[in-house]
């Protein structure tokens, strides 16, 4: 089972896909809780060299709460990640997390339908990048 959703973006820059994936998140519910610059990160630590790499980490507040009343330690889930890189031949990648594949560690099945809609939720977002 595939773990992400991802799309590949050709004739754009990492800039304007990372504003288009904030625009998109917004429109769908989500707000950005935190923002990891990777390539920043692991220059800064060990001295590598990474293209441009950047991670968002997603939540959209009524489906947290949903999963958090159904499953109160879920919150060491979340929130749902959604990256974006710079591939070595120009193209940007996004790859949003797939909630349902990532919930398949916790056996309760009200919690995989709000998964569900959470993956709903995230493919209409790397859709409308």
């Amino acid at each position: 089972m595939d773990y992400t959703i991802n799309r590949v973006f050709s004739g754009a820059t990492f800039d304007e896909i990372v504003g288009r994936t904030r625009e998109a998140l917004t429109g769908q519910g989500f707000g950005v809780l935190t923002e990891i610059d990777v390539k920043q990160t692991l220059k800064k630590k060990i001295d590598a060299d990474i293209n441009d790499y950047l991670i968002l980490g997603a939540c959209s507040p009524k489906m947290a709460h949903e999963a958090i009343k159904i499953e109160p330690r879920i919150g060491a889930m979340l929130p749902c990640n959604v990256i974006i890189r710079s591939l070595d031949d120009g193209q940007v990648e996004v790859s949003a997390i797939d909630p349902q594949a990532s919930m398949q560690a916790v056996e309760n099945d009200k919690l995989q339908d709000v998964a569900g809609e959470v993956k709903s939720m995230m493919q209409t977002v790397v859709t409308n990048i």
